[in-house]
């Protein structure tokens, strides 16, 4: 596993990037440049599960394994899913499972700075080098406005 490290400054209030991230209507705009129609489905409590889905069903069955609103969030994914369905580890998916994805925002002044970390397999690594900045640049245009 890789660990990938992302950070922009974005000049709002940290619950206004933090609904941005989180809010279900500005959270399908940002993700969508990884999967068109992307979403998420939880009641976003610490402990919870997080499915992130395409439109199609498929996506990562995860849990919130660290929540301190409007700060820091942390997603352990588990297994992928399948026809809208939680899928058993198998050799594929165990390579990564337990992984993290995290966010943390920090005060800077009179910005905010947005560090996300997302654990990965090498495989992918060229994919989100490229793919997660657009998602940030979103978040930054979507939190300023």
């Amino acid at each position: 596993m890789t660990t990938l490290e992302f950070k922009i400054e974005i000049n709002a209030s940290k619950k206004k990037v933090w609904n941005t991230l989180w809010n279900d209507e500005t959270y399908r705009k940002w993700t969508n440049v990884f999967c068109e129609g992307t979403y998420a489905t939880s009641n976003w409590n610490e402990g919870d599960k997080i499915h992130f889905l395409s439109p199609n069903g498929e996506g990562m069955n995860s849990i919130i394994d660290k929540k301190i609103e409007n700060e820091y969030i942390a997603f352990k994914h588990l297994s992928t899913m399948k026809d809208f369905e939680e899928m058993p580890i198998d050799n594929e998916s165990k390579e990564w499972t337990g992984s993290l994805e995290t966010y943390r925002l920090t005060q800077n002044n009179s910005t905010i700075i947005l560090e996300v970390k997302i654990d990965t397999l090498e495989k992918y690594v060229d994919y989100f080098k490229t793919t997660f900045p657009n998602g940030l640049e979103m978040v930054k245009t979507l939190s300023e406005n």
